[in-house]
C-alpha cells in the first residue's frame, strides 16, 4: 500500500468503454490511498488512457503530456491503452513519458505503480503480446451520476482493413451472464438511472460460450432494477430481429440504436472487409422504424478511405439521405500502421477527404434537425442530467437532447416533458407533471 498520499490524475481519450476502464481504475487507486483530483490540476502521477483510432487521437495524447509538466514539472506521467499497446517504444521514447502499460497490463497499473519510486526518474514500458490476452476485466463508469457505461465485452475477432482494435485489444472475450449481473446490480444500488451496455463488438458477447447477448440483454431486463437500459454500437451483421423486436417490447431498453455502417457502397464495404453488405443494413433500418417510427439511429460513416472514387462517395451519400437516420458519426480516414488499408492505392488526398467529410456533417445536421423537429407536440420521458445557468438539461428515451424549463431539484430525475420546439442541437420542452 502507498504510506503518502499522493495526487493522480486520471484523463480518458476515445471511446465509452476506455471511460468505463478509467473510472474503475480511478475508483481502486482510493484503495491504494490517493486523492484523485482533475487532470488540469496539479497532480504528483498523470495516467492517460490513451486511443488509437486516429491520428489526432495520437497528437492529444501529446498535448496532454506537456500540460501536465507545464502543471507540475516533476509529475510521473503514466500511458495505457490502445496507443501504449500498439506503440510503446515511441512513447516511452518521448521525454517526459515515466511508464507504459500495455493492454493486460493497465488493470494493474495501480501495483505497478505500488511498486516504483514515482518520485525518480523512472522509465518502464510493460507489455506483452496481443494475442496472448485471454482473460475479460470488467469495468464500468460512475462518474455521471445519472448513466453508467458498463463494460459487457473487450476485443474483436473482426478484421475490418482500417481498424487497429484488434491489435490494440485483441481477441473477442467476455464474461458470464451472471458474473455481469452481478456487476449491474452493484451500479442499480447507486443514484444510477441508466446503464449503457459497451463493448468493442458488443454483439459478439458469450462467443465461444452457450450464451449470447441476447440473452444477457433478456436477464438485464428482468433482473437489474434500473429505469433505462441502452445498448451502445452494435454491428449490424449481429443486431438480428431478436434482439430488436425485444428492445421495442422492454419497458426498459430504449429506442435508440447506434449501427455503424462505415460506407453505402458495396465495393467499399467488400473493400473494408465489412461482414454486410448495404441492402442487409438497409433491412435493420426498416426492421427498427417498422417497429418504432420515432426510434432514433445513429450511424458510423468513413470519408476518404483509399480507392473510394466520388461515386462511391455519393453513393454512401444517397444511401444516408434516402433513410430514415437520425444523426451520423462522421469520420476522415486516418491512415494507421499495420493496417491492409495503408496499402490501398490510390490514396485521397487530405483536402478531399475534409471536402467529403464535410458534406457528410451537413447532411448530419439536416437529419438531426428533420428528427428533432418531428418531435415537437410529443409528450416522452426525458432523463434530467444537469442544470446550467438555472436551466435543466436531459435526453428523452429515443435520445433527443431536451431542454427543460423547471427547478434544479428534477435533476438526474425521469420526468414527462411536452416538446414545444426545435432547436438547432436540442428541443425546447416543459415537465408535464412531477413523477
Amino acid at each position: 500500500m502507498s504510506t503518502v498520499a499522493k495526487k493522480i490524475a486520471f484523463h480518458t481519450l476515445g471511446c465509452k468503454l476506455n471511460f468505463s476502464e478509467t473510472s474503475s481504475l480511478s475508483r481502486d487507486s482510493l484503495k491504494f490511498g490517493y486523492e484523485n483530483v482533475s487532470s488540469k490540476d496539479f497532480a504528483d502521477i498523470y495516467v492517460f488512457n490513451t486511443c488509437s483510432v486516429t491520428e489526432n487521437a495520437n497528437k492529444e495524447t501529446r498535448k496532454l503530456i506537456r500540460r501536465s509538466k507545464r502543471i507540475n514539472p516533476n509529475a510521473f506521467i503514466t500511458l495505457i491503452g490502445c496507443y501504449a499497446q500498439l506503440k510503446p517504444e515511441e512513447l516511452i521514447d518521448i521525454k517526459d513519458v515515466n511508464l507504459v502499460l500495455g493492454t493486460a497490463d493497465k488493470f494493474d497499473l495501480l501495483s505497478h505503480l505500488d511498486k516504483i519510486d514515482t518520485s525518480g526518474d523512472i522509465k518502464s514500458s510493460i507489455g506483452g503480446n496481443i494475442n496472448d490476452i485471454k482473460i475479460f476485466n470488467p469495468s464500468f463508469s460512475n462518474d455521471d451520476r445519472t448513466r453508467s457505461f458498463l463494460k459487457v465485452q473487450d476485443g474483436c475477432d473482426y478484421s475490418c482493413t482500417f481498424c487497429t482494435i484488434p491489435l490494440a485489444r485483441g481477441r473477442s472475450r467476455s464474461s458470464s451472464i451472471n458474473k455481469t449481473i452481478n456487476i449491474a446490480k452493484d451500479i442499480s444500488r447507486t443514484n444510477t438511472k441508466e446503464i449503457v451496455l459497451t463493448g468493442i463488438n458488443i454483439g459478439d458477447f458469450g462467443k465461444g460460450t452457450n450464451e449470447s447477448f441476447y440473452d444477457l440483454i433478456k436477464q438485464m431486463d428482468s433482473q437489474i432494477d434500473i429505469e433505462r437500459f441502452r445498448i451502445s454500437s452494435i454491428e449490424p451483421n449481429l443486431l438480428n430481429d431478436k434482439i430488436i423486436e425485444f428492445c421495442f417490447q422492454s419497458k426498459k431498453f430504449m429506442p435508440h440504436f447506434h449501427i455503424p455502417l462505415q460506407s453505402g457502397s458495396n465495393k467499399m464495404l467488400k473493400s473494408m472487409k465489412r461482414r454486410y453488405t448495404s441492402q442487409e443494413y438497409s433491412d435493420r433500418l426498416n426492421k427498427i422504424k417498422s417497429l418504432d417510427q420515432d426510434a432514433c439511429i445513429g450511424v458510423d460513416v468513413i470519408v476518404g478511405y483509399p480507392t473510394e472514387s466520388e461515386q462511391d462517395f455519393f453513393e454512401t451519400y444517397n444511401f444516408l439521405k434516402n433513410h430514415d437516420v437520425s444523426y451520423l458519426h462522421v469520420f476522415t480516414y486516418s491512415e494507421r500502421e499495420n493496417t491492409k488499408a495503408i496499402k490501398l492505392e490510390p490514396v485521397i488526398p487530405y483536402e478531399e477527404r475534409a471536402r467529403r467529410s464535410k458534406i457528410l456533417r451537413e447532411l448530419s445536421d439536416q437529419k438531426r434537425v428533420n428528427f428533432y423537429e418531428r418531435s415537437v407536440g410529443q409528450i416522452r420521458p426525458v432523463l434530467i442530467e444537469k442544470s446550467k445557468n438555472g436551466i435543466l438539461f436531459g435526453y428523452t428515451d429515443n435520445y433527443i437532447k431536451t431542454r427543460i424549463q423547471g427547478h434544479i431539484s428534477l435533476e438526474n430525475t425521469i420526468q414527462n416533458v411536452f416538446i414545444s420546439e426545435a432547436k438547432l442541437g436540442y428541443v425546447e420542452s416543459e415537465v408535464v407533471s412531477i413523477n
